[in-house]
């Protein structure tokens, strides 16, 4: 019964039950000799595929994830299903292989894609509503994979409300910093790191800071995953040509006081923005850099003018996003002599020894030991790790010269920027993370 399945499903939340049940179903349907093995005789439209699919995208949501993996496979029995959460992909439900065309083919009829059509990717949205009063954003893209099959992603977009900067877990120096340079009257202040690492959050949360009467702040975004009282926020559409490049030509007709881009893809939108910002417009975006420095460095590659860029940056924002410590099970210890000496060596001799940090068997650092409420991984959430190069007299001087990265860093570490590697042990020695999720996030 497929209403038992569900409910059990839900109520498990388990791989194993959920294989268990479906396999009792595969085994009924195998019992007709007349059914068509592949799509075990069913198809998008049954009343199980249906509600088997809204059932992966509840708890997907239930468990916070931020994308679902579809994945079947020709040759073997089951389909896996995986979430990302958290950053980590897991496996979440194995499905029998005789539903795997039938369960991507309504996943495909819900984003308005061609069904029949398997030999090429194609992408789509699906708007989702949960309860009377959430609705959620799928979007969905679909790969032609090995055995005539297809994988499907589906990527979550949650209406999030905007965070305040106190609440972005800055340190207390970046965050005066940031305040700081966000008041000004014009100027271009960057967000950059690879994709998921909470830059479009940041932006937000700057945007929450300045977001007053007296302010008129245009948005280009896409997609447009928060929403602020009082900002004029544009969904990009690039088929249509309303690019953000168009866009910002637009606002700068539209009285702006503040602009947002939601990302800097080429030179043609950096120059606006960079025009933007010295004719007396605050400019706000984000970047796929690894370091605010390297930032400086691509932007100055893609052929932006140095003299331009200089008299523009206000600062630059690096980000990552690694594992929190489940409070839960969080548990403290000494570290290690071998610990101990990587952190010091993370950090810097000399910035350690700043910190006046206790020496090894003094120090107390913390560790999840697994927990139901964090399904055993000692890890529950994510926490932000920043690193904040400041425009000043000096870094402007080294982007007109075209100095080196080297040049640019040593600058920029004798102003007292703290690096990401930085942020992230001083957030070690808090006992918010460990050493080793900062080096997988932060380090090269």
């Amino acid at each position: 019964d497929i209403e038992q399945f569900l409910h059990i499903a839900r109520g498990q939340g388990t791989s194993g039950s959920i294989g268990a049940i479906l396999g009792e179903l595969v085994n009924e349907i195998h019992l007709e000799p007349t059914i068509d093995p592949v799509s075990g005789g069913i198809d998008e439209n049954d009343s199980a595929i249906v509600r088997l699919t809204n059932q992966v995208v509840l708890e997907a949501d239930r468990l916070g994830a931020s994308d679902i993996h579809i994945e079947p496979y020709a040759n073997r029995k089951d389909m896996v299903v995986r979430l990302r959460v958290d950053g980590t992909c897991f496996t979440y439900m194995r499905i029998p292989s005789a539903y795997r065309r039938a369960v991507v083919s309504r996943i495909k009829v819900m984003a308005n894609l061609d069904i029949a059509e398997r030999r090429k990717p194609q992408d789509g949205k699906i708007r989702y509503r949960l309860a009377k009063d959430r609705e959620i954003e799928l979007r969905v893209a679909t790969l032609p994979t090995s055995g005539h099959d297809e994988d499907v992603v589906l990527r979550l977009l949650t209406a999030k409300k905007s965070m305040s900067l106190e609440a972005m877990e800055f340190a207390p120096a970046t965050l005066q910093a940031i305040q700081t340079i966000a008041e000004k009257p014009h100027g271009i202040i960057l967000c950059v790191g690879p994709t998921g690492s909470g830059k479009t959050t940041t932006l937000h949360a700057i945007l929450k800071h300045i977001n007053t009467d007296e302010r008129k702040i245009w948005t280009a975004e896409d997609p447009i995953e928060i929403t602020q009282d009082g900002l004029r926020q544009v969904q990009v559409h690039p088929k249509i040509d309303l690019t953000f490049a168009t866009a910002m030509r637009a606002f700068l007709r539209a009285d702006p006081d503040v602009i947002m881009i939601g990302e800097m893809r080429d030179k043609e939108t950096a120059d606006i923005a960079i025009e933007a910002s010295l004719t007396g417009h605050l400019v706000l975006s984000t970047l796929h850099t690894n370091s605010a420095v390297e930032t400086v460095i691509r932007l100055l590659d893609l052929g932006c003018d140095p003299f331009n860029f200089a008299d523009a940056m206000l600062g630059v924002l690096a980000q990552r996003l690694c594992k929190r410590i489940c409070i839960q099970c969080k548990e403290a210890y000494h570290p290690t002599h071998q610990e101990y000496d990587e952190l010091v060596q993370g950090c810097g001799a000399r910035e350690w020894e700043q910190w006046g940090v206790a020496d090894a068997t003094s120090i107390t650092l913390y560790r999840g030991r697994g927990c139901d409420v964090c399904n055993r991984t000692g890890f529950k959430g994510r926490v932000p790790l920043h690193e904040l190069l400041i425009g000043s007299e000096d870094m402007k001087s080294c982007i007109q010269s075209k100095a080196r990265t080297v040049e640019m860093l040593n600058v920029a570490m004798r102003e007292g920027m703290i690096s990401l590697v930085q942020d992230g042990i001083r957030k070690v020695l808090q006992g918010v993370t460990t050493y080793r999720q900062v080096r997988s996030v932060a380090m090269k």
